[in-house]
């Protein structure tokens, strides 16, 4: 299931009361910015996506993998240094230092440019980080909120795509309307065996569980299967299928705030735009509800200017905080299978 339900919800699946607003992905428009801010100005299009701090100092940031280090400050339901709770993004107003603010650019609207933040960047980074983004490769993908974004960015690189997914009903909406050049049914043994050893690469998005060795199978030698779901407990791996091709299974999550920039830059040159539906928060139950189902295709946007019709922003800034009134925000998808 997706980030916000997860974020929400016990092991039990249960609501929990937690104390703080949720959610990151968030794009807005910049209302005020501190005295040393030196990229933005009031009226900028930004995003802020996972992170809203890190430590700068150990290798992972030092390599603009931010998203790794040790002392990441997630944008929701973490401390910052000085103890004060992370909000996330369900408010009117957004405070950041601006390191960890993205620019949106002109031709990219605000409601598209949102899901790009978290899952654009994990898809992009995962594909590039494991040499699955040179031209010719042919890499399968699941087809979800993750899934169909990587679909996009796949055939941007010049990849050959197949959707894989446990029914044949999504095959027309892959090809025909997202582009994917092939379509999969995992639970079809003949097509199956027929893609057997055939694959450069795999994306595993699902946070259902699920076997591995079926999605091995497909590799090609020295392929690649890449998990970027989180399953309720750990898959059973066979070792064997890996030794003889030499395959890497691998996991990967979002990249950093340099990276992010370069991904979103990437989608408004390609046009790749995430398929969402924009709501309104007083909206946002019955999305949680809809996302436990896995009822949308593909992402939530939740306006918030349209829902408060005005903002807030705050008085007292300084050194490098950047104020953002937050306009539209996203929800993951909800868990399933492929």
């Amino acid at each position: 299931m997706g980030q916000s339900l997860w974020a929400v919800r016990d092991n039990s699946g249960h609501l929990s009361p937690f104390n703080f607003s949720i959610r990151h992905e968030i794009v807005g428009v910049v209302t005020e910015v501190g005295s040393k801010v030196n990229n933005f100005k009031v009226g900028d299009k930004v995003g802020v996506g996972c992170l809203v701090g890190a430590c700068h100092s150990c290798q992972n940031c030092s390599n603009d993998l931010e998203s790794y280090c040790p002392k990441l400050i997630g944008t929701h339901g973490s401390q910052y240094h000085d103890g004060t709770i992370c909000y996330g993004g369900y408010s009117d107003t957004m405070v950041a230092n601006e390191h960890y603010v993205l620019h949106i650019p002109d031709n990219m609207p605000l409601d598209v440019g949102a899901p790009l933040l978290c899952a654009g960047i994990t898809v992009y980074s995962s594909l590039r980080y494991f040499g699955l983004s040179e031209p010719g490769m042919h890499v399968i993908v699941g087809l979800g909120g993750l899934g169909h974004l990587a679909v996009k960015f796949a055939k941007a690189f010049g990849c050959k795509v197949t959707v894989i997914s446990t029914s044949p009903r999504k095959k027309k909406e892959a090809i025909e309307h997202l582009g994917a050049d092939t379509f999969l049914v995992s639970r079809d043994a003949d097509q199956m065996q027929a893609a057997m050893g055939t694959m450069d690469g795999i994306t595993d998005m699902v946070s259902a569980i699920h076997l591995l060795l079926p999605l091995i199978n497909l590799l090609k030698s020295h392929g690649k299967l890449v998990m970027l779901g989180i399953p309720d407990q750990p898959p059973e791996l066979p070792i064997f299928p890996l030794l003889m091709g030499r395959k890497t299974v691998a996991g990967s999550a979002a990249g950093g705030l340099k990276e992010t920039q370069e991904m979103i830059d990437f989608a408004a040159k390609h046009n790749i735009r995430p398929e969402i539906e924009v709501i309104s928060m007083n909206y946002v139950n019955i999305a949680m509800e809809r996302l436990a189902k896995g009822d949308v295709k593909y992402r939530f946007v939740i306006d918030i200017e349209n829902t408060f019709g005005c903002y807030q922003v705050l008085a007292h800034y300084h050194h490098k905080l950047v104020f953002v009134y937050p306009m539209l925000r996203f929800q993951q998808m909800a868990r399933h299978p492929l």
